[in-house]
């Protein structure tokens, strides 16, 4: 058995760097990059899709299609009136000129008036999410008193954006398994070319005595420190553009490009699901390279023992 001795520095078999160990630094720095993307945006993406079916439950809205000779103002007073004498209805109020101007700048541009186009006008109707109004017999009661009126409550609209989240989701995790995978070959590959560049070290300590665990733990040591190394670079790279994404999207408020993402992704934060998801995919490449490369050596090794026999 080939043991050290107590107070013995031992020299590594892996050199600690070379030309391939910071190739295979790099490579999981940008797998673990991609994976903890994959996370945040499928997490950014489930909270975006329970926030819409949240909404669903509290927020309708009634459209008044103009004509000639309607009374816009007159029309939108009354659907007020009646979806607020309605039963489940908690408040009713229709959307400002500005408003509207602002929800069309980014197709119409931003010098739009109103009254010149035949633009639809909407009245936002807020419902008791635990004791919802009846819709069909609300509909047909604003359409008696204005029939210009058509009331949605987004039910298909979310559903089909619901299905899309869902879709993105299950595309994520496929993505997610994609990257991991590649990750366990990429780190096959790089253990056997160290293996290979340190055979002789390799077989001569395996012949003389060196048990095939205390082998695998240097190479384990070794594709450990920089599999963590590499995971650290690739998911804190993830969680800065999150950030400034998301920093980005605060400081432009005011422009219809981020109110666009706004609409659909809030404030852009992955919230703390996301970031202890980048921390378990930064935990989980460290892990899983390690492992691969001792499950790596430990094969190698028991090869060398079917075929050394053969050799002698």
């Amino acid at each position: 058995m080939v043991e050290a001795r107590a107070g013995e520095r031992q020299t590594p078999i892996v050199p600690p760097g070379n030309v391939a160990g910071r190739a295979l630094v790099i490579t999981v720095a940008i797998m673990t990059f991609l994976a903890s993307l994959t996370i945040g945006a499928v997490s950014l993406v489930s909270k975006t899709a329970a926030e819409w079916q949240n909404d669903i439950s509290r927020e309708i809205t009634v459209q008044v299609i103009p004509r000639e000779g309607l009374d816009m103002d007159a029309a939108l007073s009354s659907v007020e009136e009646v979806a607020r004498a309605t039963s489940g209805v908690t408040a009713a109020a229709r959307l400002t000129d500005s408003a509207t101007s602002r929800l069309l700048e980014p197709w119409l541009g931003g010098d739009l008036s109103l009254d010149e186009l035949p633009v639809p006008r909407l009245v936002v109707v807020s419902i008791d999410a635990g004791a919802p109004p009846d819709f069909d017999a609300l509909r047909t009661r604003l359409q008696s008193e204005v029939p210009e009126a058509r009331l949605d409550d987004h039910r298909a609209w979310v559903s089909r954006l619901v299905a899309m989240a869902s879709a993105m989701i299950l595309t994520g995790i496929g993505v997610l398994v994609l990257v991991l995978v590649a990750t366990t070959l990429t780190v096959v590959f790089a253990t056997r070319g160290a293996m290979a560049g340190n055979k002789q070290i390799v077989e001569v300590l395996h012949f003389v005595g060196a048990r095939s665990e205390f082998i695998a733990a240097q190479f384990q040591t070794h594709f450990l420190r920089m599999g963590l190394i590499g995971a650290l670079f690739g998911g804190s790279a993830a969680v800065v553009l999150f950030w400034m994404m998301g920093l980005w999207t605060e400081s432009n408020q005011a422009r219809p490009e981020a109110d666009q993402i706004s609409a659909l992704f809030g404030s852009f934060a992955i919230g703390w699901s996301g970031y202890l998801g980048v921390a378990f995919v930064i935990v989980l490449v460290g892990g899983l390279t390690a492992l691969t490369s001792r499950f790596t050596v430990v094969r190698q090794l028991s090869l060398i023992d079917m075929l050394s026999p053969v050799e002698n």
